[in-house]
């Protein structure tokens, strides 16, 4: 039996093929149209996994646009998704770091994967993907050169978490001759203590970074520095609540 999740995030969509195992799965930016997304990436997945749309039994669908994609059986929202599909990528529970684009989560679970608490932060870009776009913008970078280009220590000192404050700073910082791996170490430190503002003492291990965020080598090691233990990354950290969604209508048939 096939089953799709499919997360339809503010930066990017993604798309999960389950059959008691990962069969497929796709990313796509999420553009103007999270609508035309969503749809794009299952037609994506389901073109790479070999399947058609009739294959599929059901189709769970999540993140902030889970409530206008085609074709979904049904509705569950990122956090629980999140939790679901982190404990299937680890088998175990613990203390989930969620960067996305727009906002950050962290989302404390039980031994079987199960929500015990979580915190957002979603009315403001501090900590987010956002924030490290911005800031990479502001230094000439993309972000993915963001995350290689990060010294390993003797960051600038970052004060705000304001993106607009904080861009200027970093604009101050580059106009006095600081150089960037440094305002990009600080940049990541300062992305970690937001983080572990949110992070309730003490921390429930592991620590799985997930989002797209995850991907940042000098943000794991910023935040592992900050929250002092092992920070995990799944081998593809932004399809994790897709995962979750799939495994979530996988079940939801089994007792249909």
């Amino acid at each position: 039996m096939l089953t799709a999740g499919v997360d339809v995030g503010s930066t990017s969509a993604k798309a999960v093929l389950f059959d008691g195992r990962l069969k497929a799965y796709a990313v796509r930016p999420t553009g103007w149209n999270p609508r035309e997304a969503g749809a794009c990436v299952l037609a994506e997945a389901l073109s790479r996994s070999g399947f058609a749309r009739s294959d599929v039994a059901c189709i769970v669908a999540t993140g902030y646009g889970r409530g206008i994609l085609p074709d979904a059986d049904r509705t569950v929202t990122e956090i629980t998704c999140q939790a679901r599909g982190i404990h299937y990528l680890t088998g175990r529970g613990g203390t989930i770091i969620d960067i996305g684009g727009q906002d950050t989560k962290v989302i404390t679970t039980d031994g079987d994967g199960r929500v015990v608490d979580f915190v957002m932060n979603d009315r403001c870009a501090a900590g987010t993907g956002r924030f490290l776009e911005v800031m990479a913008t502001s230094l000439g970078l993309t972000v993915a050169e963001l995350g290689q280009a990060a010294g390993p220590d003797g960051g600038a000192t970052i004060s705000s978490m304001c993106t607009v404050f904080a861009e200027s700073e970093v604009v101050s910082l580059l106009a006095q001759g600081v150089a960037k791996e440094k305002i990009i170490t600080g940049l990541h430190r300062a992305v970690a203590r937001r983080v572990r503002s949110m992070v309730k003492a003490p921390v429930t291990s592991p620590v799985v970074l997930t989002g797209g965020a995850a991907k940042n080598a000098g943000l794991r090691r910023a935040i592992a520095t900050e929250l002092g233990v092992e920070v995990l990354v799944p081998p593809e950290p932004q399809i994790s609540a897709a995962v979750g969604a799939a495994l979530i209508a996988s079940e939801a048939e089994e007792t249909a």
